[in-house]
């Protein structure tokens, strides 16, 4: 708790001295600040239709396009440390790669077969991977954070929560553009554009938005001197509005992504080990060349421009119909392609131990009805849902100095190629009953019926004859009867509950208890019988797929908004039981190594405290405030990894779980400033500034000591002039006292011993001129 204290009165200290300067106590307001001003108020579709914030029952937080282009935002990242238990950063290995945890809750693994915990919505569009789910955020109207599992209205794959991003429509009548131009540290180069216009005047508008995004690399290789971690990223997206008539609204929507980097370099926080085929067990240490305390040095054995290539795009047309005055009818039809190509150099050094190349080629149809019902006492909503998934993939892994035989050199490399379908199906319904002006109760209830097909074949190739050739195939090389199941099936039911009440129009009470569910499926990293053969009751069993997760959150909150608007509050208490945790783990499950089992590995309870506040002092001051605190423990562990050699467990004694939840800080803390003064009649001067506090985690699920984040502080601050003519000038620093943090962690330790892990962006500057009108 020293420690914990310490850090946040250091950064509170820092964000005040450089946010809230003593002077003028009335300004003008800056318009960009529009969402957090007096009397404003903020809509949402968390509940699948317009409502006020404070009218919503759930654990929500929205974030405008104005605060992200404040916050000088570029992706999805960005909202990290503006929402309360929520870690979202950059996935290991990858620029594209989104790891989201809510609440303690989430899937930092990339692999196909493995699905997201927290549901990323773009326009109301399901993204079934975490790849390609960092979003640009060029042409966004604000970002919704829905903490806890959304079932009901969401579906499966929501069980942490759901992030809902929301285009900027175009407007019928009015003509608008803005645009940016950015230069930044590493010679980044950030160009944003967006233009709406109406074509025909109240019936037929259009959009178009663009992003270049490009930065050297932050990584030196000190052995070639080669930079890496770049950024590299073209978008569009273009939006089609109709409305024929005062009943109908059509949207049709296109967006393409293009990403071309170097590789994502981590580093090693543990010394790879080399084992011998033959004398059996003899293992020994790999020099590789040590850099000391981090300082953004690496090295690769990938010398021939290998890098990360990202082809993402998507088509969607949604109808709303009104057919009453009560009745509308919602269609999504949505269809996306991804395609990636990456080079990942997992142990991080010039050694060829943990080096792939992954290959996706992965497309998605799906279709959601929505049936909403508006009244004087009942609302409600009703719907069905298909998605329809293909993932292939075609993967090599490099090891060639993994192995050794009779003292000499080994050459290894496996090809892998695999492909798993999915089919899902779901119904829900949620209905609104106000039994008064200020009582209201929700009920709702949904149905996912989801089959998935999966079959794979891995071939090895080597120099060692005993190794050369290998082949390994699931289902086929299972034995009997087993060898003919390449198919799974899982369903279930996700009801909620919620009661609430208003004690004035301005705020909320409540009482909410909802499930969700994350499907199972099967071990993308099969490469044997043994990555499938777990301990179960002790004996080695033959298990060729995970189950389900589950999560039961109890929740209760408030929402108020004082003194017209100037102060905004929320705050919410939880309570989750999670059941089936699946995870990745490392190490064999009967004393072998190079193996990678996935276990459901058992129960956890997760408790926590959430509070939000916007407060506006005088009118040219606004502050704002989050602060999350999360408990999370295994209750549960069935850690197979007990039987000898195997050095590590997560339970060893079988009765004792000494591991911690990862990605699950006890504490998220943030605090930010925003002053406006006015400069004559030309405009106005906004000073700002926001610091975040994320307390120590754990990285992985097998809780290495190199994997782990010790917690930090990040300050950013900027400055902006605001023309009234429409243009602006902004400057920031990102990571003002160049905080060095970690954020994700590779642990394949069954492989070499390999522990990597992947830090944040030292100190930045940008400088931003722009327009809009």
């Amino acid at each position: 708790m020293t420690h914990i204290k310490t850090h946040l009165l250091c950064g509170a200290a820092a964000l005040i001295a450089m946010a809230a300067p003593a002077q003028a106590q009335d300004a003008a307001t800056d318009p960009a600040l529009a969402a957090a001003d007096a009397g404003d108020e903020i809509v949402v579709i968390a509940r699948r239709r317009e409502e006020r914030l404070i009218d919503v029952p759930i654990a929500v937080s929205a974030v405008s396009g104005a605060e992200l282009e404040r916050q000088g935002a570029v992706d999805l990242g960005s909202i990290q440390g503006s929402v309360p238990n929520v870690n979202l950063v950059q996935g290991r290995g990858s620029s594209s790669t989104a790891n989201i945890f809510i609440r303690g809750i989430g899937q930092p693994d990339a692999l196909q077969t493995f699905d997201p915990a927290v549901g990323v919505y773009v326009d109301g569009v399901y993204m079934s991977r975490i790849q390609g789910a960092l979003f640009n955020l060029f042409d966004v109207e604000r970002v919704e954070v829905l903490r806890g599992p959304q079932g009901t209205l969401y579906g499966k794959n929501t069980i942490g929560g759901a992030v809902n991003i929301i285009s900027r429509k175009p407007d019928l009548d009015t003509l608008a553009a803005a645009g940016s131009l950015t230069y930044g540290r590493f010679d980044q180069w950030l160009i944003n554009g967006y233009v709406s216009a109406p074509l025909v005047t109240d019936k037929l508008a259009v959009s178009l938005a663009g992003v270049y995004d490009k930065r050297d690399g932050i990584v030196t290789d000190p052995l070639t001197g080669q930079k890496y971690n770049d950024r590299n990223t073209q978008a569009v997206r273009g939006i089609v509005r109709a409305q024929p008539t005062e009943t109908v609204e059509l949207i049709l929507s296109g967006d393409y992504t293009r990403q071309r980097t170097d590789l994502t370099l981590g580093y090693a926080t543990a010394p790879l080990i080399q084992t011998s085929l033959f004398p059996v067990g003899v293992s020994v240490a790999v020099p590789a060349h040590p850099y000391g305390d981090y300082d953004y040095k690496a090295s690769t054995s990938f010398q021939n421009g290998e890098g990360q290539k990202l082809d993402h795009w998507g088509v969607s047309l949604t109808a709303n119909v009104d057919l009453s005055d009560a009745f509308t009818l919602s269609s999504i039809t949505a269809y996306r392609d991804l395609q990636t190509d990456f080079f990942v150099d997992i142990d991080a050094t010039e050694v060829e131990m943990g080096d792939v190349f992954v290959g996706t080629r992965q497309h998605q149809f799906s279709q959601e009805l929505q049936l909403k019902y508006s009244a004087d006492k009942l609302n409600g909503v009703f719907g069905l849902y298909y998605l329809e998934e293909t993932v292939k993939s075609h993967q090599e892994a490099y090891a060639d100095d993994l192995f050794t035989f009779l003292g000499g050199p080994v050459t290894f490399t496996r090809l892998i190629d695999d492909k798993q379908k999915t089919r899902s199906y779901a119904a829900f319904g949620q209905l609104t009953y106000d039994f008064t002006d200020q009582f209201a109760v929700t009920a709702g209830l949904r149905y996912t019926k989801e089959k998935k097909t999966y079959n794979r074949i891995t071939t090895t190739i080597s120099s060692l004859a005993a190794l050369n050739g290998l082949t390994f195939a699931f289902p086929d090389n299972l034995p009997a009867p087993l060898n003919g199941d390449d198919d799974a099936s899982f369903d279930a039911w996700t009801p909620s509950v919620t009661l609430s009440y208003k004690p004035s129009r301005d705020s909320l009470l409540y009482l909410s208890a909802a499930r969700g569910f994350k499907s199972g499926g099967f071990n993308g990293r099969a490469n044997s019988l043994a990555d499938l053969t777990l301990v179960v009751d002790g004996v080695p069993t033959l298990v060729t797929r995970f189950k389900p997760e589950t999560v039961w959150t109890y929740e209760a909150g408030a929402k108020a908004s004082l003194l017209d608007g100037r102060v905004r509050l929320a705050g919410d208490v939880f309570y989750s039981d999670y059941e089936d945790f699946q995870a990745r783990v490392g190490g064999g499950t009967i004393g072998s190594t190079g193996v990678f089992p996935v276990i459901n590995a058992g129960k956890l309870r997760i408790w926590g405290i959430e509070a939000e506040a916007t407060v506006k002092p005088t009118d040219p001051l606004t502050l704002r405030a989050s602060f999350g605190y999360l408990n999370a423990k295994y209750e549960e562990f069935n850690d197979g990894r007990r039987v000898p050699p195997q050095s590590f467990s997560c339970n060893p004694t079988g009765q004792q779980v000494v591991c911690e939840p990862a990605f699950a800080p006890p504490i998220t803390f943030s605090l930010g400033a925003d002053y406006v003064i006015p400069v004559g009649d030309s405009g106005t001067i906004t000073l700002g500034g926001d610091g975040r506090f994320v307390d120590q985690h754990y990285l992985s699920v097998d809780n290495r000591e190199g994997l782990k984040e010790d917690g930090y502080w990040v300050a950013n601050t900027y400055v902006q002039y605001d023309n009234k003519g429409g243009w602006y000038l902004r400057g920031g620093v990102k990571n003002l006292f160049d905080t060095l943090y970690k954020t994700d962690g590779q642990e394949f330790s069954s492989v070499g011993n390999i522990q990597t892990v992947y830090y944040g962006d030292p100190r930045t500057w940008q400088v931003t001129a722009g327009f809009k009108f």
